[in-house]
């Protein structure tokens, strides 16, 4: 069952999304999806692999970044990359979507207001205070 929370026009967060729910994003106009979620964290997660392999066959661009504790460097230019120029709509996801969220907010700290951020996270259900203050 999909559960794409919206964030911006351009970008959503949910958590773990089966192989089914890639169909369901393109259908829904999502062009990208990013993986924050490391493989083999829980049991019967899907792997990457197999994430981009359905994400090709439903012609989506797929992003693997995985993020163990607070997103990196790494992990937040991938999320700023995914969404540069005009990629589309983009999906990310993680075991429960803060992740997602976190990664993206900090890419977005430095240039956009932080009170409008944490009012974006919270009208998605998540709590960006950990990286916003």
């Amino acid at each position: 069952m999909t559960d794409f929370r919206t964030v911006t026009d351009r970008f959503s967060v949910s958590p773990q999304i089966s192989l089914a729910d890639v169909a369901a994003a393109a259908a829904q106009g999502f062009t990208v999806i990013i993986n924050n979620r490391p493989d083999g964290e829980g049991p019967g997660q899907p792997t990457s692999a197999e994430m981009e392999a359905a994400a090709r066959a439903a012609g989506l661009a797929y992003v693997y970044a995985p993020v163990m504790g607070m997103p990196g460097p790494a992990q937040v230019e991938a999320t700023a990359k995914a969404l540069a120029g005009d990629s589309g709509r983009v999906l990310a996801f993680c075991r429960s979507g803060t992740r997602s969220i976190l990664t993206w907010a900090i890419g977005q700290a430095d240039t956009a207001d932080h009170d409008e951020l944490k009012r974006l996270g919270m009208r998605a259900g998540y709590d960006l205070s950990p990286v916003l203050g």
